[in-house]
């Protein structure tokens, strides 16, 4: 349809070419053109029904609260079913460019405008993120936990990796551009740290743990630890199995293991209230855990015999206080499924650390210069341990990157990250979000010099 055949049909409608939505050009074209109190922009394709009063509703609460954005909860409508989708707050964490908002948001139009005029200039993908950067700088972004419309046709589309997607490159050098003058801004923007550590001024019987926390996994288990045994590597290392009270018979399988094997180490904690996190502690806090403690999952397996070798060499090629490798995703027979390698490309040595505030993940396998994780120490929850820790090392010391793939990643029916409802995912972002706001707020503390 021509716009002149929309505009005959609207009288009222203004229509013009977008490429994309999210450009600077059409946020623009849209500030411009707008001559109304509020703006409401549908950023979906799905057909959108507003529910009884929505709009009075959400232009009360914009007016009571000089709100800067105002988005709401709503219905999934397929078929004439109705299916509730919550979404979770704003914070000042919810940095991540592909925060949920859900399929509306409502701005006040002097407040849009006002971002608009500081909107960088030639954003084909990352304008619609800055402008709410922006945004969020000076006025509340709130959520209305009511459900205010229906969306007809949503696709549902998983997009936990799009980040690491060749094919998203220069849409992700656009975010991260947008994201790091935001951290500049708000004077959460660090330097790169250039500060080589002392690896071996310490004695460790083992160079190397390989950490496996465990609950209930008889049918991966074997093949976990087997792969750990199963590495060859010019330093002794051992592995430390903390396995959190299963009760499916992967105790005796360990303890079997554990028989015949001297440098594994079947550890059953004396806490019942462990997470992974908790039972990370366990294992870096073991009087024979190594110099460089190794993540393995219980239901992963490296790569191949050399994985453990590849990752202390880069410990003592970079000197570096984590080490991250990248991996390919399979199913649980180990076909590989999209998107295949997850090596993390957008990890750069200058701003890497920067970045890694806005994605939702830094990577595998992880592993930690023992005395500095040590002074760290994960958060005891299950989801997300790693990425705090990670945050916190990356703040003042050097990450090193091995690029090609070392390790295997499952997702199966078992895995935690597979086949999540709605409040799953909703609790996992938002944990996540609050990871990042208190990690931004540390971060503004140690460039004003109130943190040492």
């Amino acid at each position: 349809m021509k716009s002149s055949d929309l505009e005959f049909r609207f009288p009222n409608c203004t229509t013009f070419k977008i490429d994309p939505l999210s450009s600077s050009e059409t946020l623009k074209q849209i500030s411009k053109s707008a001559r109304s109190e509020f703006i409401l922009l549908i950023i979906s394709e799905s057909e959108i029904e507003l529910g009884q009063y929505a709009y009075e509703r959400i232009s009360s609460l914009a007016h009571s609260f000089n709100s800067g954005i105002i988005y709401s909860d709503y219905f999934d409508k397929e078929n004439d079913l109705l299916t509730p989708h919550p979404l979770i707050d704003y914070q000042p964490g919810s940095v991540r460019d592909n925060f949920n908002f859900g399929h509306i948001m409502f701005f006040r139009k002097d407040i849009f405008s006002e971002a608009i005029d500081k909107l960088m200039e030639g954003y084909k993908y990352a304008g619609l993120y800055s402008l709410r950067l922006d945004i969020s700088m000076k006025y509340p972004i709130i959520r209305i936990p009511e459900y205010l419309y229906l969306a007809k046709g949503n696709e549902i589309i998983d997009r936990q990796f799009d980040y690491v997607d060749s094919k998203n490159r220069s849409v992700q050098v656009e975010m991260e551009l947008a994201f790091t003058d935001y951290l500049k801004n708000i004077n959460a923007f660090l330097k790169p740290p250039v500060n080589d550590l002392e690896l071996y001024d310490q004695y460790f019987k083992n160079d190397a743990s390989v950490i496996i926390p465990v609950k209930n996994r008889i049918r991966t288990i074997s093949g976990a630890v087997n792969s750990a045994l199963n590495q060859k590597t010019d330093f002794p290392f051992n592995i430390i199995v903390v396995d959190n009270h299963s009760d499916d018979g992967t105790t005796e399988i360990l303890k079997s293991l554990a028989k015949s094997n001297r440098n594994l180490i079947h550890l059953i904690p004396e806490e019942v209230n462990l997470n992974i996190g908790g039972c990370w502690n366990e294992g870096i806090h073991h009087t024979d855990c190594g110099r460089f403690a190794v993540q393995l999952d219980s239901d992963d397996i490296y790569s191949d015999e050399n994985t453990l070798q590849k990752i202390v060499n880069v410990f003592r090629k970079d000197k570096c206080a984590m080490v991250i490798g990248s991996y390919q995703l399979t199913d649980f027979q180990y076909s590989p499924i999209p998107p295949r390698i997850i090596d993390h490309r957008e990890w750069t040595k200058e701003n890497g650390f920067n970045n890694a505030l806005r994605i939702n993940g830094l990577g595998a396998p992880r592993a930690f210069f023992t005395p500095i994780i040590r002074s760290i120490n994960f958060p005891n929850v299950s989801y997300g341990e790693d990425y705090a820790a990670g945050l916190a090392i990356s703040r003042c010391y050097k990450i090193g990157r091995i690029y090609d793939p070392i390790y295997v990643c499952r997702r199966w029916e078992g895995n935690s990250d597979s086949f999540l409802s709605i409040e799953k995912e909703n609790s996992y972002n938002f944990y996540k979000d609050k990871i990042r706001t208190l990690e931004i707020l540390t971060r503004r503390q140690l460039n004003a010099g109130e943190y040492d």
